[in-house]
């Protein structure tokens, strides 16, 4: 546990009991050293080299013991982005991987996440997407905007890492061929040495021969070929502290005089009235919310429940009327176009229409809604689980009327994020908490609080109609679809610049509906948003969650009305998408499509392109005894290069099981503004009796683009169980949650 002296004034916070803040995990068991500095410090301008340790670009630090550090902006909610960093820059520089280290990135214009500007931009057209993208590169330097989410932290900085790591190489390089009096280009990197004939220099004293002065030579990147860790599975880094516990979370924080805050939030849309609490219970009044401190986090709740409070809601409350506004929505003839080619109206044949709908979703994430603050001389201290440094910087300083550069935001690793924990609420409400009680404050929500003020996904309803030739081939595609304007919500709360008072049709609403793999003569697709009071936000795989349950559920509609085989119709629209197709058979062959399944069950296929990566899926599943049962599931995933395989695996298993929860029982329903879901005996995940007897993984080969991995997995899961199911039993449910309509 970190503990700070109580007289200390805010200071450069680092993990004890090492020297620099590192943690060393170097059993024989485990063969790595790790670091991690969970605690970061406050740079003026970017990272800073401890004593002995040189610098080699924003990207590279080498210490005198030839340990390379490697800064990561990205959050670490189980993903592997710590471990993806380093072999990235490990494997260009030419490391030993037991040599390497990380920790957090400064908030600093260098680390910002550029990437992003390419999923601003993907829609627009080919020039014009190409200096919006550079346009967008620079603003988001310029805002300083670092956040973790739309799966592409590698493919955002992996470009970044390999030319700061062949830069750092060609100066360790040429700096100890001019102590041997040789020419640079006949000594090499290997191992965390510098190489000439038989004479090694450890990186560490190479390092100390760098002269920052002087022009680095040019960088010559390395061929896949000669780079030894890419593509190999390697230790993770955070894994050590994860199993021994010296892992930090959220809740870990322990600063002296450190009180704990228990909060209530009002209803959807509300506003705090009137709160009192009895003498002695240290009340605090936020915006729409109240909390109570005490000494442990026991006491805080108990003087919580001595809280008596009321709320007022202006507007409509939350309730069943908005499902009734959105199945309106979807069957009226409002909204517009927000994407096309040919004439769906010119489609002759015969047409095939089907209604789906998806409720609303919580992020219900292992570790709740939690950060600890402290607030001394007109600076402030927060920390906690985040995925955006940025927005909780913005926000905590403006709740505080501080500077930007006044707060400092010490990022903890988080216990599941899934894009809830973009959002700094919980940071903001912990700094007002602390100002009010004058003590440093850790406030965690309680589940129900977790759940009943999440930013939810948003709920769907939508009409599709297909026309069909009789030669079965598909020509006309028409979807209408009502989903409520998710980005202008995240907007309004985190984003005011870019948001809009009035919610918009768009493309990105409805990603994954907007465009579709298969080949189709005639398409359109026409966004209605739909207002509701509810805050939306980004939750894994964002509108994709929705649209590969749509579109995928819809194509096996539309085998059967053409009296094809799901996986020949579908491959029969993708002949002009080779990496589609190698996906879909890949997942076919591996869950062994075309052969029976048990009696009682039955196979289902999806396919679904997000992020740059295609994954498709095979289930296998029936329903025994009135309860859903899943035998096997089968994903398959084109990347690009997959860097860290096994990595890749352990997201495609963690979104399957996160797709068929939400498939299977997740859902959340308002009544009078508030959720009437509110912990897990409500809001029912997915139990490991109920998960798949045997779920396998397949990583396709490609030398594609390098895509996200951590979300692509989950948009197949929901419509291949529910084209399984429909196999199986003969009843096709186009409503989620599944289990309702199959559950006795």
């Amino acid at each position: 546990m970190l503990k700070t002296p109580p007289d200390a004034p805010p200071r450069k916070s680092r993990f004890v009991p090492s020297r620099r803040g590192f943690l060393i995990g170097a059993g024989a068991t485990l063969g790595l050293v790790v670091g991690y500095a969970l605690w970061p410090r406050s740079w003026p301008n970017a990272w800073e080299a401890g004593e002995g340790e040189t610098l080699l670009g924003p990207w590279v630090k080498i210490g005198p013991d030839g340990r390379v550090t490697v800064p990561v902006p990205q959050a670490e909610m189980g993903q592997g982005v710590m471990s993806g960093f380093a072999q990235i820059v490990a494997d260009e520089l030419g490391a030993n991987w037991q040599m390497m280290a990380v920790e957090p990135a400064p908030w600093h214009p260098a680390y910002a996440n550029v990437g992003i500007a390419g999923a601003m931009t993907g829609g627009l057209p080919g020039v014009v997407r190409g200096l919006g993208k550079r346009l967008g590169e620079e603003a988001i330097r310029r805002l300083n905007l670092h956040l973790t989410g739309g799966s592409n932290s590698i493919s955002s900085y992996h470009d970044q890492l390999r030319a700061a790591a062949a830069e750092a190489r060609a100066r360790l390089e040429a700096a100890a061929a001019e102590e041997w009096s040789v020419a640079a280009s006949e000594v090499h990197s290997e191992n965390g040495f510098i190489v000439y004939k038989a004479n090694r220099m450890p990186f560490g004293a190479a390092a100390k021969l760098v002269d920052p002065d002087k022009e680095p030579p040019a960088p010559v990147l390395r061929a896949v070929a000669t780079r030894p860790l890419d593509g190999k599975p390697l230790p993770r880094l955070d894994l050590p502290l994860k199993v021994d516990g010296s892992a930090r979370f959220g809740a870990d924080v322990r600063l002296p005089g450190m009180v704990y805050a228990a909060i209530r939030h009002g209803p959807v849309g509300g506003s705090l009235a009137a709160a009192s609490a009895p003498k002695g219970v240290a009340l605090v009044k936020g915006p729409n919310w109240v909390a109570a401190t005490g000494l442990t986090t026991w006491e805080a709740r108990r003087a919580l429940d001595s809280v008596e409070a009321s709320f007022s809601v202006s507007g409509r409350k939350a309730g069943s009327w908005i499902a009734e506004e959105l199945a309106k929505a979807a069957a009226g003839d409002g909204g517009k176009e927000v994407a096309s080619h040919g004439d769906v109206a010119a489609a002759d044949g015969t047409v095939i229409v089907a209604d789906y709908g998806l409720p609303y979703l919580a992020h219900v994430c292992m570790e709740p809604m939690t950060a600890t603050a402290r607030i001394v001389g007109g600076r402030a201290e927060v920390w906690g689980p985040i995925q955006s440094l940025t927005l909780a910087h913005w926000q905590v300083a403006e709740a505080l009327g501080l500077e930007a550069d006044a707060v400092v935001i010490h990022p903890t690793f988080l216990g599941g994020g899934f894009g809830r924990k973009a959002e700094p609420d919980a940071m903001v409400e912990a700094a007002l908490i602390a100002k009010a009680v004058g003590k440093p404050v850790q406030l965690i929500w309680s589940r129900e609080e977790d759940i009943g003020t999440d930013r939810f996904r948003p709920p769907v309803q939508a009409k599709l109609r297909g026309v069909l030739t009789a030669d079965r081939k598909l020509i006309g595609w028409d979807s209408r679809i009502a989903v409520p304007a998710l980005g202008n919500s995240f907007a309004q709360r985190n984003l005011p610049m870019m948001a809009s008072d009035e919610d918009k049709p768009n493309a990105g609403d409805i990603e994954g509906l907007a465009e579709i793999p298969y080949a189709v003569e005639a398409f359109r697709a026409i966004h209605v948003p739909v207002g509701q009071p509810a805050p939306l936000g980004y939750w894994r795989s964002v509108g994709h969650s929705f649209s590969g349950f749509i579109v995928e559920s819809f194509m096996d509609e539309l085998a059967a009305a053409a009296g094809a085989d799901p996986l020949a119709f579908r491959l029969a629209h993708l002949t002009d998408k080779p990496r589609h197709a190698a996906v879909l058979k890949a997942a076919a062959d591996h869950g062994k499509w075309g052969e029976a399944a048990p009696k009682g069950f039955a196979r289902g296929i999806a396919l679904h392109e997000s992020f740059g990566s295609i994954a498709a899926m095979v289930v296998t599943a029936g329903v025994v005894g009135g309860r859903v049962q899943i035998l096997e599931v089968v994903s398959a995933l084109d990347c690009g290069r997959a860097i860290a395989p096994d990595s890749v695996r352990q997201q495609l298993e963690g979104a399957a099981i996160m797709g068929l929860s939400a498939a299977l029982g997740e859902e959340v329903t308002f009544a009078e503004g508030e959720a009437e879901q509110r912990n897990f005996h409500m809001y029912e995940v997915l139990k490991l009796a109920d998960s798949p007897h045997r779920l396998a993984t397949v990583i396709v080969p490609s030398d594609g683009p390098l895509g996200g991995v951590g979300e692509p997995g989950l948009p197949c899961a929901a419509p291949a169980l529910a084209n399984a199911l429909a196999a199986a039993t003969g009843k096709r449910v186009r409503q989620l949650p599944l289990a309702k309509a199959y559950t006795a």
